[in-house]
C-alpha cells in the first residue's frame, strides 16, 4: 500500500513547500559530494578566505543554468543528451557524452574511495570491503527500489549536508573578515590559485547537473498522473515553472552556503594553521580532529558518507541518462530493470569501473584533478548548447528562456569559459 508521503501529487493541485522539493535539491545537494568536499577543503586550506567570491559569483549563475536544465526537461520531454540528438549532429553528441561519461565515471571513483574513507576513520576495519559494498548497494537501490520511494530517501539523504552547517560553527571562524572576502575578490594569477577557482567552477557547474535534473524532470512529468510536457499542456506552465524557480533556487542555495561553510571549515583550522595541502576529503576529516576536536572530526567525516550515498546514484544516473538518450535506449530510473536493461547495465558498469579505481595502482588524487579540470572544460560546449537549445522557439515553443534568464544563462557560459582559457593559459606560461 503506498504511504501518504509516497503518494503521487496530480499536475495542477498545490502542494506544500516540502513536496515541491526535489529535482533541484537533490541535484544540488549532490554537488557537494566527497569530490566536491575535497576541493573546497583544498581551496580553504591553501588559500583561506581568498576563494570566498567564488561561490558567491557561482550561485547566481549556477541556479541560473540548474534551471535552463530542468526548463528544457520540463517542456519538452527530453533530457539534454535527448535535445542534442534530435537537433544536433551526431559528431557533435558523442563527444560531449563520452566526456561525462569519462568524468562521471572518475567521480564515482574518488567518492567510493572517499566514503570507504570516511567509514574507517569512524570505525575502523577494511576499507576495500566498504568501498566494494558502498558501489554494490548503491547499484541495488537503483535498481530494484521504487522510484517514488527512492526520490523520498534521496530527499531525506540531503539532511546529510548540515553535517557541514555544524562543523563551520564549531570552530571559530571570523565572519567580518569572510564577508570582506566573499564580496572583494582577491586574485592571484598563479597557476595554483587559477586552477583552483577552475576546479571550485568545475565542481560548482557541472555537466552531470545539468543532465541529472534535466532527466528527473522528464520523470516526475511522466510520474504525476495528468502532467505532460509543457509544449503539449501550456496550461501546465505557470504552476510548473514556479515549482522549478523554487525548487531550484532553494536547492542550489543550499549546495553553495554549504561548499561555503566547507571553505571556511577549513581556512579557520587547517590553513591558519599552516596545513595547506588537502587532497581528498578523507585528508580534511583527520587533519580537522587535532584542530577543532573530536565532535568535529565525526562530524565532517560522517558527512562525507551522507554526500557520497546522495551522489552516488546522480553520477551514475546522469552517466546513463546521456548515454541511453545518445543512443535511443529506454531510459528511466521510474522503469523496471527489464524495460531498461542498457540504462541500468550502464549504471552498473560505471560504478563498477569507479569501484575497479580504488583497486587499481590509479593516483585518485590526479584522477579526482582531471576529472575536475573535465568537468570545467566540458561545461563549456555543453552550456553553450543548452543556451541555443533553450532559445530556440522550434524547440522550446512559446517557453523560450525570458531575457533575464537568458543573459544570466550566457554570463554563466562565459564565465566557465574565461575561467577554463585563464588556466590553459597559465600552465602553458
Amino acid at each position: 500500500m503506498t504511504s501518504e508521503s509516497e503518494k503521487i501529487v496530480p499536475a495542477g493541485r498545490r502542494v506544500p513547500l516540502l513536496r515541491i522539493l526535489g529535482p533541484g535539491l537533490i541535484t544540488g545537494a549532490s554537488d557537494d559530494d566527497p569530490s566536491g568536499i575535497a576541493t573546497y577543503s583544498q581551496a580553504g586550506a591553501q588559500f583561506g578566505y581568498r576563494l570566498c567570491w567564488t561561490l558567491l559569483i557561482a550561485f547566481p549563475l549556477m541556479a541560473a543554468i540548474q534551471e535552463i536544465s530542468a526548463r528544457i526537461g520540463r517542456v519538452t520531454g527530453l533530457g539534454i543528451a535527448g535535445n542534442i540528438r534530435r537537433h544536433y549532429p551526431r559528431w557533435l553528441l558523442y563527444p560531449l557524452v563520452g566526456l561525462v561519461l569519462t568524468a562521471n565515471t572518475i567521480n564515482l571513483g574518488a567518492d567510493i574511495g572517499a566514503m570507504g574513507a570516511g567509514v574507517r576513520l569512524l570505525i575502523g576495519g577494511p576499507v576495500f570491503l566498504y568501498i566494494a559494498a558502498f558501489g554494490v548497494a548503491s547499484v541495488l537501490l537503483e535498481i530494484f527500489m521504487r522510484y517514488s520511494r527512492y526520490v523520498s530517501v534521496l530527499k531525506w539523504m540531503s539532511l546529510s549536508l548540515l553535517a557541514y552547517a555544524a562543523t563551520a560553527f564549531i570552530v571559530h571562524v571570523p565572519w567580518g573578515q569572510v564577508a570582506f572576502y566573499a564580496v572583494v575578490p582577491h586574485i592571484d594569477w598563479s597557476s595554483d590559485y587559477l586552477v583552483t577557482v577552475v576546479a571550485v567552477f568545475g565542481t560548482t557547474i557541472s555537466p552531470y547537473l545539468f543532465f541529472w535534473q534535466a532527466e528527473t524532470e522528464v520523470e516526475d512529468q511522466q510520474e504525476r498522473p495528468g502532467a505532460e510536457p509543457l509544449n503539449e499542456a501550456p496550461e501546465q506552465a505557470p504552476e510548473e515553472i514556479r515549482r522549478i524557480e523554487i525548487d531550484t533556487y532553494i536547492g542550489m542555495g543550499v549546495s553553495n552556503i554549504v561548499a561555503l561553510f566547507i571553505v571556511v571549515t577549513t581556512a579557520a583550522t587547517l590553513n591558519l594553521h599552516g596545513i595547506t595541502n588537502v587532497q581528498t576529503s578523507a585528508q580534511a576529516a583527520e587533519a580537522l580532529k587535532p584542530l577543532a576536536g573530536d565532535f568535529a572530526f565525526v562530524v565532517f567525516a560522517a558527512g562525507i558518507i551522507g554526500t557520497g550515498l546522495l551522489a552516488l546514484p546522480v553520477l551514475a544516473g546522469s552517466a546513463a541518462y546521456a548515454l541511453g538518450e545518445a543512443l535511443q535506449w529506454p531510459v528511466g530510473l521510474a522503469r523496471r530493470w527489464y524495460q531498461a536493461r542498457a540504462f541500468y547495465a550502464t549504471i552498473a558498469i560505471a560504478t563498477a569501473l569507479g569501484v575497479a579505481m580504488n583497486y587499481l595502482p590509479i593516483d585518485p588524487i590526479k584522477a579526482l584533478f582531471w576529472s575536475a579540470v573535465i568537468n570545467g572544460v566540458a561545461a563549456v560546449p555543453i552550456m553553450t548548447i543548452m543556451m541555443l537549445v533553450a532559445t530556440r522557439s522550434d524547440v522550446m515553443g512559446r517557453f523560450t528562456l525570458p531575457p533575464a534568464l537568458r543573459w544570466l544563462g550566457w554570463i554563466a557560459t562565459i564565465v566557465m569559459m574565461l575561467a577554463a582559457l585563464a588556466m590553459i593559459a597559465s600552465w602553458l606560461a
